[in-house]
């Protein structure tokens, strides 16, 4: 391992095998004495009371855990240093990539943030909607929650930068079309015109999410008028995109999959929630039913990806993947309600199918990675995107690991407030691996199994901030990815997105708690309806010679998202008509064109694209002549 390394001593690891070897050897000979307790004992052990009891027995006898509790102590120290180290650079790195006053965002307008200032190998000089609007959550919290006062600068020029990318008409479509799906642009607050898998339908979710926790603080301060007059424009033009988009495909947040994503819905459903309730508060309630039940129908959507024979959350399906991925993890605590308990429905981080898909999450990376060999069977391991990741070789990424240590720490938080555990079947495997024999149960936190569950989960969660700390280099700086062979840091360097993944987990260890979204006492509607749809014809005029065809694509699913690959074929029956007839969402804005294709070459109209608008019911037509 290279000398610029922070490493956890091995020989700890050893000492903390060796015992937990003792601690069972300690079980093994102290099972059949418990057995041996009277008739009338035994009558009232349940299996809450069973655990409590041995563990009662086993406390004492220290000398056999006082070994043990000093290599914790160590392994404690190490996280703690780490954090104390690591979280100002951190937040350094985050601001360093932010405006044109940032150290390392030279060249950016104010309130953009760069997602790197790495300009080759790979080339990530460039603000991503999703990026930027977790980064400025983590910097919103913190200022709303008056950790730090001084960032109220920052965040008000955040604001003016998306209002200006909101009306830039980019490959996506304009505002109306469905421009708020660009993924990213220039750091000139220009388009991105290359080739690039888009749309991307997370971004104008999380941007709202983010916008409207720091307006909710501006009501509090009764600054209403700027709420109105700044944020509120920007929160309805994105969730108006998000209620009438959210069942159209659109690319994961890894980019390579155009497909229905779990994390993606997950924050469209939060983002709708808190939209619902931001807009009431302020008077705009013209709006609210159609949001509502919109994210009525992303939450009984996002019940679907849930896997209930391998007992995970399937985050995506397109490209032969099995769809474990980090993209669970960060959906749970992007989308983390304290208030909500450990709500299944809504896929808490406490939730029993949270919890389960996290094991299997981890799991997956166990043997993938030269670096977490050696390690025990359910030791805290270094994780991946997901595991048939192939980008830069495919390795392990300081956000995802930090996912993993967020999520157990907002678990914990719960747990502690609602002062018990509950283990189901679902959850059952991920608990064994800090208590093997335990069973389906509630347990209270006045029982001994509480107490071991929580301690053993806290430090599991450390032991994943630990592997991180293990691969950060000496001077904190933190890339997009370590080697999965060397750990060696590598692709693009100080990412900004690592830097605040940092953040938020540090501040999850803390037992930071925020403000509700309203996830609590939410119910799964008992039918999931579709959104409407239109019937919609397309024709156009054009003389073509024999062989010739003429085909449609546009700026929705249904007209295959620009692609001539998959361009729909009209029918020529009318000729010189050609004709099309499906159906397209219904109160929808989009851009279409007409493309001639004939001995392999393809060849579009010329001049602007086609704009549309479907009615909320009945039929439509489009017609036009080529040109």
């Amino acid at each position: 391992m290279s000398s610029a390394t922070m490493s956890v001593p091995r020989a700890c690891h050893l000492i903390f095998f060796g015992c937990l070897l003792a601690v069972y050897a300690y079980y093994a000979w102290l099972l059949p004495k418990i057995y041996a307790l009277s008739e009338d004992y035994k009558s009232r052990v349940t299996v809450q009371g069973f655990y409590s009891a041995r563990s009662q027995m086993c406390l004492g006898s220290l000398p056999v855990f006082m070994l043990c509790g000093s290599v914790f102590g160590h392994q404690k120290s190490v996280v703690e240093e780490y954090i104390a180290k690591e979280g100002p650079i951190a937040k350094a790195g985050v601001l360093a990539n932010i405006g044109a006053e940032g150290s390392r965002s030279s060249g950016a307008k104010t309130g953009v943030v760069i997602a790197s200032p790495s300009v080759e190998d790979p080339d990530y000089l460039y603000t991503w909607i999703r990026d930027s609007s977790l980064v400025f959550k983590c910097l919103i919290d913190q200022y709303t929650l008056g950790e730090d006062r001084t960032l109220r600068g920052h965040i008000d020029d955040f604001v003016w930068s998306q209002a200006i990318l909101q009306q830039i008409p980019n490959p996506s479509g304009n505002l109306i079309t469905g421009g708020l799906g660009e993924p990213k642009f220039l750091i000139s607050l220009a388009a991105f015109t290359d080739g690039w898998g888009r749309p991307q339908k997370d971004g104008p979710a999380l941007r709202s999410i983010a916008l409207i926790t720091y307006a909710n603080w501006l009501l509090e301060q009764s600054n209403t008028t700027h709420v109105i007059q700044k944020i509120w424009p920007i929160v309805k033009l994105d969730l108006d995109y998000v209620s009438t988009r959210w069942n159209s495909s659109g690319y994961d947040l890894w980019e390579e999959v155009s497909s229905a994503s779990f994390f993606t819905s997950a924050v469209q459903h939060r983002a709708l929630r808190q939209g619902v309730t931001f807009a009431k508060k302020i008077g705009q309630t013209g709006i609210t039913n159609k949001w509502a039940i919109q994210a009525d129908n992303i939450l009984c959507f996002l019940q679907t990806f849930w896997n209930p024979t391998g007992l995970h959350i399937t985050s995506n399906t397109k490209r032969g993947r099995s769809g474990i991925d980090a993209n669970s993890a960060l959906a749970s605590i992007h989308t983390f309600d304290a208030s909500a308990g450990c709500d299944a429905a809504t896929f808490q981080p406490c939730s029993d199918k949270a919890l389960a898909s996290l094991k299997v999450y981890v799991d997956s990376f166990r043997a993938i990675y030269t670096i977490n060999n050696g390690t025990a069977a359910h030791d805290a391991v270094a994780t991946g995107r997901y595991l048939e990741d192939v980008y830069y070789g495919g390795n392990p990424w300081y956000l995802t690991t930090a996912a993993v240590a967020e999520q157990l720490y907002d678990a914990l938080i719960v747990w502690k407030a609602q002062k018990s555990v509950t283990v189901t079947s679902i959850s059952l495997a991920f608990f064994q691996q800090f208590l093997p024999s335990i069973q389906p149960g509630i347990y209270m936190s006045s029982s001994k199994t509480y107490t071991i569950l929580v301690n053993a989960i806290k430090q599991h969660a450390d032991d994943f901030l630990a592997v991180n700390a293990k691969y950060t280099p000496a001077d904190g700086s933190l890339s997009e990815q370590y080697n999965r062979e060397t750990g060696v840091p590598l692709s693009a360097k100080h990412l900004t997105w690592s830097y605040a993944s940092a953040l938020t987990a540090f501040a999850a260890r803390g037992g930071r708690v925020l403000p509700s979204w309203g996830a609590k006492g939410l119910k799964v509607p008992d039918v999931c309806i579709p959104s409407p749809v239109v019937s919609a014809t397309f024709n156009v005029v054009a003389e073509t010679v024999f062989g010739e065809n003429i085909y449609l694509a546009g700026s929705i699913d249904q007209l295959m998202n620009w692609s001539p690959d998959n361009a729909l074929l009209l029918s020529p029956d009318a000729y010189p008509k050609w004709s099309v007839t499906l159906d397209v969402p219904a109160s929808i804005d989009f851009e279409y064109k007409f493309i001639r294709k004939y001995n392999g070459a393809v060849v579009w109209e010329s001049g602007p694209n086609h704009l549309a608008t479907t009615p909320a019911t009945g039929n439509v037509g489009f017609s036009s002549t080529w040109h």
